[in-house]
């Protein structure tokens, strides 16, 4: 099981990976290993513009018609994942169907990454609708890019879409390719390069940064207020699509539309997409992927409830099941690593400050110093390596940051050994007030649990490009004032996590995290453009009195009995 789920996670990922490279990925897709003989038929359903799409088609033995369970797939339908979980569907009683996208497989029409899914999945949802062995209830499914195409076709609200089940995807890929405003590299940037994709065209990519109507055209975003379905989002918190799962979840079951609204789940584990590196192994992960490659059959409990109108009593369960993580050094976890429940997301937390001070450490007295400060030198040819963190084609997850070694641009703040457990549940930040000496730089953080025999296991991480700290609307945009201090907040997404007793909390501050993102020039060349030479830029971070630099974190007070 844990290697079908990995090999799909990884696989599904990589159209994810990027916003605007659709032509490029229509021919440089993996092929699929060959489908086990499972008896299915060939169905094309034609799409507004005439352009035919092919599905694969699982049926139930019996007269039917039957509901039906829809995965739009850019990975090709014949690939094995497909034709191995059609029987555990037509079994369960559902009609199951595969389709490839446009441009794909055997399906007509050009790929463009994403850019037909809505009015493709709404056309295909009501073609299923009218099939003879159709009851005219349909459910859309998937992980990462099938989990997108199913995203999309719910903001489209086709009339007999009644339920989704959508695996580690994000709610949109201009937030996941471009944290803060900063390229992926190696997950995206890298990636290209490897498929021999003209540089011109990576530029023109990495060019679209500031937000406008093509990254709205993306979704879901803003355009989940379309969406009336129920949808159950699993994720994970070391996933490349952490804030995608939460935050649609979020969003719909507060805010939707009417049959949206309060009819959502969310499921977050202790995953990454593919298998953790480094040295932390948190207990029962079997048991846990199970919702996500459906060994435990909650896919199906789902659509049980939403299709079928079976009262199996999942709604009456809480909305949100979340894992609690905490010490899990390899062979020696702690038993506070546990499953837990809760009525909604974020839980009801107290957010406090943990204030940068002199001699790196953390505290939660506010600075009184008129002058506190620490300065470093950013050369883009020497960047900090990555070890770890939300990343889809190496190394992921909490890995050990002792590994970047002691530099002068890689400032460690810590709080003291703590005395009692801090619990942590929810979006987590930095409130960092910095300079540099040119118009433009990046600033990294990383919040960082430190154990006892001092392994930093990584937790979250997210970097900000200066000039995009006021926001990524073409107006937002502004350089920096060479030497003058401003506030950068910097979202490290959402989190579950008990710092235990004897562990540190620390944040890690620095300017780069090669290869996870793209490098800055410190220039202030627009992303994309490579005429001006790179520079070494000295960097600033500061912490007095009027600048309360900051990690904030969500505290929580939870039995763990």
């Amino acid at each position: 099981m844990t290697g079908r789920f990995t090999k799909l996670v990884l696989m599904a990922a990589l159209l994810g990976s990027t916003a605007f490279a659709g032509p490029v990925f229509a021919q440089t897709a993996p092929a699929p290993a060959e489908a086990p003989q499972v008896k299915h038929s060939e169905v094309f359903i034609a799409m507004r513009d005439g352009v035919k799409l092919a599905a694969n088609v699982y049926l139930p033995d019996g007269p039917g018609p039957w509901p039906v369970v829809l995965t739009r797939t850019p990975y090709l339908k014949d690939g094995r994942m497909f034709g191995e979980d059609s029987e555990r569907w037509t079994k369960a009683g559902y009609a199951y169907v595969v389709q490839d996208v446009r441009g794909k497989g055997h399906s007509e029409g050009f790929y463009d990454a994403f850019n037909n899914d809505i009015e493709d999945g709404y056309d295909t949802v009501e073609g299923l609708a009218k099939q003879p062995w159709s009851n005219g209830k349909i459910g859309v499914m998937g992980a990462s890019a099938m989990g997108i195409t199913s995203n999309l076709a719910a903001i489209a609200d086709p009339p007999h879409l009644k339920a989704a089940f959508v695996i580690v995807a994000p709610n949109e890929t201009f937030n996941t390719s471009f944290l803060g405003g900063v390229p992926k590299d190696k997950d995206n940037t890298e990636w290209l390069r490897d498929q021999k994709v003209a540089q011109s065209v990576i530029d023109e990519d990495q060019g679209r940064i500031e937000r406008s109507v093509f990254h709205d055209r993306q979704g879901p975003g803003d355009e989940l207020k379309y969406v009336r379905i129920p949808t159950y989002n699993v994720g994970g918190w070391y996933d490349i699509f952490n804030t995608g799962s939460v935050y649609n979840f979020v969003y719909l079951q507060n805010h939707g539309a009417n049959g949206a609204r309060g009819n959502q789940k969310l499921f977050m584990g202790p995953f990454g997409h593919g298998d953790l590196s480094g040295n932390l192994a948190y207990p029962n992960m079997d048991s846990l992927r199970g919702v996500m490659s459906g060994d435990n059959g909650q896919d199906i409990r789902w659509f049980n409830y939403w299709l079928k109108g079976i009262d199996n009593g999942i709604m009456d369960e809480p909305p949100v099941q979340f894992f609690m993580m905490a010490s899990a050094e390899k062979g020696a976890y702690s038993p506070k690593n546990k499953l837990m429940s809760a009525g909604d997301w974020p839980l009801a937390y107290r957010a406090m400050h943990y204030y940068l001070a002199p001699d790196l450490g953390l505290t939660t007295k506010a600075p009184t110093a008129s002058e506190a400060k620490s300065a470093y030198r950013f050369d883009p040819a020497n960047p900090v390596k990555t070890f770890g963190g939300a990343n889809l084609t190496f190394e992921r997850g909490p890995e050990d940051q002792r590994q970047v070694g002691q530099r002068q641009d890689y400032l460690r703040f810590q709080t003291p050994v703590l005395d009692h457990d801090v619990q942590i549940a929810g979006p987590v930040s930095v409130d960092l007030y910095a300079a540099t000496d040119g118009p433009d730089t990046d600033f990294e953080a990383k919040l960082v649990d430190v154990y006892p025999d001092g392994y930093e296991a990584l937790v979250l991480d997210a970097p900000i490009r200066a000039r995009y700290r006021h926001g990524r609307l073409p107006d937002d945009v502004q350089m920096m004032t060479p030497g003058a201090p401003e506030k950068l907040t910097i979202d490290l997404w959402n989190t579950a996590l008990t710092f235990e007793k004897g562990h540190r909390i620390a944040l890690h501050i620095t300017s780069s995290n090669a290869p996870r993102f793209e490098v800055n020039a410190n220039t202030g060349e627009p992303t994309g453009q490579h005429t001006m030479k790179p520079r070494v830029a000295v960097n600033t971070v500061y912490y007095d009195k009027d600048h309360p630099s900051a990690l904030v974190l969500p505290i929580v007070y939870l039995d763990q009995k």
